[in-house]
């Protein structure tokens, strides 16, 4: 494979997830969006909200392995050489910076109070 093409990774992943790989991708944009509008809102990052994100967030990227391992054929005893981690450790870091901006998102949205400048 000499060279990198989108398709190929939308074809591997519909073919782990299925349709929940849409699920998941509708979700994401419309997290995206609504902490984008929060920002707006806030005119900035509330710290206080953004620790406890993160923090959820921490859970986020376990739960992100434990759906890879599910979907997937191998387990974590498979891996083996350096891309193998660097896998584990990309799908880690993605679960958790989804879940904090699900998290930061939700939090703010449900509180129904701006921060105050």
């Amino acid at each position: 494979m000499k060279e990198l093409d989108p398709m190929v990774f939308l074809a591997v992943f519909q073919e782990m997830l299925g349709p929940m790989l849409w699920v998941m991708l509708i979700v994401a944009a419309l997290a995206v969006a609504a902490f984008v509008g929060l920002l707006v809102r806030d005119r900035g990052i509330v710290s206080r909200r953004l620790v406890r994100a993160e923090l959820l967030g921490l859970l986020g990227g376990i739960v992100a392995l434990v759906i890879m391992a599910q979907v997937s054929s191998s387990g974590f005893t498979d891996a083996g050489g350096p891309a193998d981690w660097f896998l584990i450790a990309l799908v880690y870091g993605v679960g958790a910076v989804a879940t904090t901006i699900l998290t930061y998102a939700a939090m703010g949205w449900m509180s129904g109070q701006t921060a105050r400048s």
